[in-house]
């Protein structure tokens, strides 16, 4: 595992960086590129858990920047079940150098990598011809024979059954955190990127309504082309009349509509001649 890392200066000169990247996407994407689990081949086991923990974010806002640098920027890959992370142009800025120590270092990493298409997906970018072909080969280790990849399955059973609790709790973890990724993906295909502010807000939200009522709420904020701000009002005003469901919201609108029928502004007038006010 590497102790030490170098970052081009030009890192910083990068368009993708400069134009498509909040302050937070560069610190997460420094972090996926420095942080202490990074390897030499580019492809390391880390959880979503341990990214909050050390970068200081909270797991909401690891969840949607893990969306956004799969889905928006296409910068990395990442295996929920075996926890792999990989970085698409790891091999391009990282692996020029060949020699005996190097692919040693290399094949022996790559040996313990369990998802073999991230090996094929960072390998595409080594520009180096030696270390290119050491990862073509695990690839081709991999499409061998169905007995070879059996056997491998097996072993790799083996290693994880003593991972089996942690594995399980990953995976309620995630199951918990889909509902924010639905929406935090809704919000920005909507209305733009999502910053660490308006993303905890929309997590207590979540907290207290379903992510169809937060949903309908930003549908209702762009029809009337205003943001965040006039979405989280009409989701106080549906809290505070215990319109927690779309079906009670939905019947509450309905109930409204026929009222504004019956009411025309004759019947208002008689009303008031007849000292109505009820």
């Amino acid at each position: 595992m590497a102790k030490f890392r170098m970052i081009q200066t030009g890192f910083w000169n990068d368009p993708k960086v400069m134009e498509e990247m909040t302050p937070e996407d560069k610190f997460f994407f420094m972090y996926l590129l420095t942080n202490p689990q990074v390897t030499q081949i580019g492809i390391y086991r880390i959880t979503k858990k341990q990214v909050a923990f050390e970068t200081g974010f909270s797991v909401e806002t690891v969840q949607l920047l893990f969306e956004r640098f799969l889905h928006q920027h296409e910068l990395i890959r990442y295996n929920a079940e075996t926890r792999e992370l990989a970085i698409k142009n790891w091999g391009k800025h990282n692996l020029g150098r060949g020699g005996k120590p190097m692919l040693d270092c290399i094949r022996k990493e790559l040996e313990d990598v369990k998802d073999h298409s991230l090996i094929e997906y960072v390998g595409q970018e080594v520009t180096n011809e030696s270390i290119r072909e050491l990862y073509a080969s695990f690839c081709l280790k991999n499409d061998d024979t169905s007995t070879l990849r059996g056997q491998e399955e097996e072993k790799e059973e083996e290693k994880e059954e003593e991972k089996e609790e942690e594995k399980e709790e990953e995976k309620e973890e995630e199951q918990q955190q889909e509902p924010y990724a639905v929406v935090f993906r809704f919000y920005e295909e909507n209305i733009g990127v999502l910053n660490p502010f308006i993303a905890e807000s929309i997590a207590l939200w979540l907290e207290e309504l379903s992510p169809e009522v937060v949903m309908l709420a930003i549908k209702k904020a762009l029809m009337k082309q205003k943001r965040w701000d006039y979405a989280e009002g009409i989701l106080k005003k549906w809290s505070n009349q215990n319109l927690t469901t779309i079906q009670a919201i939905e019947a509450s609108v309905t109930h409204f509509q026929k009222r504004q029928t019956r009411t025309s502004p004759t019947d208002v007038l008689e009303r008031v001649k007849r000292g109505d006010f009820s």
